[in-house]
C-alpha cells in the first residue's frame, strides 16, 4: 500500500505524511530544513520487510503545510509527535530519527514514551550539541528582523551547498537537485513556512537535550545507535555517551557517510534497521 500526501488534523494544525506498507508501525523523524524525502531510499526496504512506514513532513522548515498555531519549541514538536501517534492510535511504535529530529525524539523518549516500542537514532543532536557548534549562532541570528528570509534566499546559490553551514558536513554525496529543491523551496516561497522555521530555530537550546538525557535512563526499550564513523557534526563520542545513558542500547558504525546516513549509505542503514526490528519486534 502507498498513500501520498495524507493530511491529519492535529491541535496545532494540519500535518502531511506519507504511508507505505503494512505491519508494525515505524515513524520517521527528519531534522531541520529537510522533509520526508530524506528517507526515500530507506522506506521501501523497511516497508518491504513487513512494516507500516509513516513518513511525516514535520514543521521544521521544509514542510508544505504551515502550522501557525502549533507550539514549535522543541518540547512542542515532541508533543506534536506524541499527538500524531495518539491520533492514529499507533502502538509499540518504532521511531527512526536523524539530525535535529533525533534531539526531538529524545524529548519524546523522556516525556512521551507510552507508545514507543523501540528507537533508531542516526547521527543527531544530543547533550550539549543542540545545535552543534557550527550552527550554534542560528537561534540568535534568526531573531534579527529579516534574517530568516536572508538565510533561505542565500541557499538559492547551489555553490553554497557544499559548505559546512549547509549540506557540506551532513552529506558526503550531494542529494539530487529535485530533492534539495523539495527541502529548500517551501521556506523560500512561503512566508508562513518561513515563520514556522524561525519559531523553531529561535527556540533551540541545549537545556532541552541535557534535561532529556538526565531522564533517558528510565527509557528501558531497545535503542539502536546507527552512527556514521566519519561523522563531523556529532562525533562518535556523543553516540557512546548516549549508549552509556540508555539501559538497552547498542552502537553500530556505518562506513563512508556523514550525518545523512539515509542519503550516503541507505542500504547499510536499511539492513541495520530491518535486522534490529526483526530482533526486537
Amino acid at each position: 500500500m502507498y498513500v501520498c500526501g495524507v493530511d491529519i488534523e492535529l491541535s496545532g494544525g494540519r500535518l502531511r505524511y506519507q504511508e507505505v506498507g503494512s505491519g508494525p508501525p515505524v515513524v520517521f523523524v527528519h531534522g531541520l530544513l529537510v522533509n520526508g524525502d530524506l528517507w526515500r531510499k530507506v522506506v521501501p526496504v523497511v516497508a518491504g520487510a513487513g512494516y507500516r512506514c509513516l513518513v511525516p513532513d514535520w514543521p521544521l522548515g521544509a514542510h508544505s503545510v504551515p502550522m501557525p498555531r502549533a507550539d514549535l519549541s522543541p518540547p512542542g514538536v515532541a508533543a506534536l509527535i506524541a499527538e500524531f501517534l495518539d491520533r492514529l492510535d499507533l502502538r509499540d511504535v518504532t521511531l527512526i530519527a536523524n539530525d535535529t529530529g533525533g534531539a526531538i525524539t529524545q524529548l519524546v523518549m523522556a516525556d512521551h514514551p507510552a507508545r514507543i516500542g523501540r528507537v533508531v537514532l542516526t547521527p543527531c543532536d544530543c547533550f550539549e550539541a543542540f545545535f552543534p557548534s557550527v550552527f550554534a549562532p542560528l537561534p540568535r541570528f534568526v531573531r534579527i528582523p529579516g534574517a530568516t528570509w536572508l538565510l533561505v534566499q542565500a541557499l538559492r546559490l547551489r555553490a553554497l551547498h557544499r559548505l559546512p553551514l549547509t549540506f557540506g558536513w551532513v552529506a558526503k554525496r550531494n542529494p539530487p537537485a529535485d530533492v534539495i529543491d523539495s527541502y529548500l523551496m517551501p521556506s523560500r516561497i512561503s512566508p508562513e513556512v518561513r515563520a514556522d522555521l524561525r519559531r523553531f530555530v529561535a527556540g533551540v537550546h541545549n537545556r532541552y537535550t541535557l534535561a532529556a538525557a538526565s531522564r533517558l535512563g528510565d527509557f528501558d526499550r531497545p535503542v539502536l545507535l546507527a552512527w556514521a564513523r566519519e561523522e563531523k557534526l556529532f562525533p562518535i563520542s556523543l553516540a557512546r555517551r548516549l549508549a552509556a545513558v540508555l539501559p538497552d542500547a547498542r552502537l553500530e558504525l556505518i562506513e563512508d557517510s556523514y550525518t545523512f546516513v539515509s542519503e550516503d549509505q541507505p542500504q547499510a542503514l536499511a539492513r541495520l534497521v530491518v535486522n534490529f526490528l526483526g530482533a526486537t519486534t
